[in-house]
């Protein structure tokens, strides 16, 4: 059945086209308008729900284009859906702009914290949020053009970095009316594969016990770090005993303040990953079991808050057919003598043989695959049909959530890949507004591989946005 739904779409292609001309031009009319943009918000370098600078440099520039802009949407100040044209088909673009705590780095090839300031754009969501907002603004000249009747629309979407702000909108069915979702991320290589995801939950676990003097009358305290430890050790023997695609981390954000005074407070940072959301539910009772039986043997109280969920991201390999494509038609990145300088400099610091020169313009060919990362476009995936890419943003062999990644993201290099990415998102929508075959095709795949029976369910529940999170 894919197979059939894949020769369509090769076959659409080769009958229509695309505008690559005029999206080329209109990228470029934008181009100081997208780089700008990715600068502001790489000096901004806000945190997840925070990025009140971000998203309203983003929504003034479409707000001049002449985008209608909704603010404040799913309940969040700083998510909005900028949006122009009318009627079908609706194509959304998402668009990131949060940073990584605790990273910061200037735009050079050496280490250098940039002094007083502690975030960074250690994934490139400012080169996200500004190549989507130039894709918007290209299919938005092309509709003008035209006159071809569609309707783009521009996701601002914040707190992916484990804020899951994107599960907010599609909960509130800010989605429901859209035909097809695209997407992109910063990397080290160009692609654009039908890739799945691993489903992401995540939790504080809160110990509350009693204190006292740690050496005078330690009978008389209940330690809520013995809680925090108590768990960790228990979660330590579980990894044993999963399924070997799971994935789980923690960090202990409060352990006590001095170690006289047995600590009456303690709070430990969970995630836990598994690319089936079924699966993860049940290996989320198991650790949720661990932390109950910890607050048991150690006298403690337990309070817990779920932060955020993420379902896995459900492949589309009608529409990834098409963004490849449009990657393909346009090639990938190249250096000029500064940035190939700046790359080698920089490549002296990551792992020998990660890097070779030219990389950066090569396309990874197609193909289905599962990244070990979580994203909250998992959950846009499951309710509309969705394609995304990557472009080489960072020197290839640059690790995400790296000081390499802030340095690369705030100069030419990723300026490079976010037009890149800019192209190739529009020249995608607009093959997608000109062609329903392929719309019709895309929505035949996501039935089938969602199943008869779906029913999507947030897994972070009914919760409101954890708007501090990040304070």
């Amino acid at each position: 059945m894919i197979r059939l739904l894949l020769a369509t779409v090769m076959i659409s292609l080769a009958a229509h086209g695309w505008a690559q001309s005029s999206v080329n031009a209109s990228v470029a009319a934008h181009r100081d308008s997208i780089i700008a943009t990715a600068d502001a918000l790489w000096g901004f370098a806000e945190l997840g729900y925070l990025e009140t600078e971000s998203s309203a440099t983003l929504q003034g520039v479409l707000e001049t284009a002449g985008f209608s802009i909704t603010r404040g949407v799913a309940d969040i100040p700083t998510a909005f859906i900028a949006s122009y044209g009318s009627g079908s088909p609706v194509i959304a673009i998402l668009g990131e702009f949060d940073a990584l705590p605790g990273i910061s780095q200037a735009a050079v090839p050496y280490p250098s914290p940039i002094e007083g300031k502690t975030s960074g754009q250690a994934c490139g969501h400012n080169l996200f949020g500004a190549g989507s907002m130039g894709a918007a603004l290209a299919v938005k000249d092309w509709l003008d053009q035209t006159g071809q009747t569609g309707t783009i629309r521009f996701y601002g979407t914040p707190a992916e970095e484990g804020g899951s702000g994107k599960v907010y909108l599609v909960r509130a069915g800010l989605f429901d009316d859209v035909d097809a979702a695209l997407h992109w991320h910063p990397a080290s290589i160009n692609g654009a594969n039908a890739e799945s995801s691993l489903a992401n939950k995540s939790a504080k676990f809160r110990f509350s016990g009693v204190s006292s003097h740690a050496a005078r009358a330690p009978e008389r305290g209940r330690s809520a770090l013995d809680g925090v430890e108590a768990m960790n050790f228990m979660v330590n023997l579980l990894r044993e005993h999963v399924p070997e695609e799971t994935r789980i981390h923690y960090v202990i954000t409060d352990g006590g303040i001095a170690p006289n005074v047995v600590p009456n407070f303690a709070e430990s940072f969970y995630y836990l990953r598994h690319p089936n959301a079924a699966v993860l539910s049940e290996l989320w009772e198991r650790l949720i079991a661990t932390a109950e039986a910890a607050a048991l043997g150690t006298g403690t109280q337990l309070e817990m808050e779920v932060i955020h969920g993420n379902h896995s991201t459900l492949p589309n390999s009608v529409l990834s057919q098409v963004v490849h494509q449009q990657l393909s038609n346009l090639g990938g990145i190249h250096y000029n003598e500064e940035e190939q300088k700046f790359a080698e400099a920089l490549a002296q610091t990551l792992p020998e043989g990660s890097y070779y020169p030219g990389r950066e313009s090569e396309i990874e060919p197609y193909a289905e695959s599962i990244t070990k990362g979580s994203t909250d476009v998992g959950d846009v995936s499951w309710n509309v049909p969705t394609a995304g890419l990557r472009t080489a943003t960072f020197v290839p062999g640059t690790g995400l959530h790296s000081w390499q990644a802030v340095a690369t993201g705030g100069m030419s290099i990723g300026h490079k890949g976010a037009l890149l990415a800019s192209k190739t998102l529009a020249a995608s929508a607009i093959e997608l507004i000109k062609n329903p075959d392929i719309l019709s095709a895309a929505k035949a795949e996501f039935d089938t591989r969602r199943g008869p029976n779906f029913s999507y369910r947030a897994l972070l529940g009914d919760r409101d946005p954890p708007l501090d999170y990040r304070r």
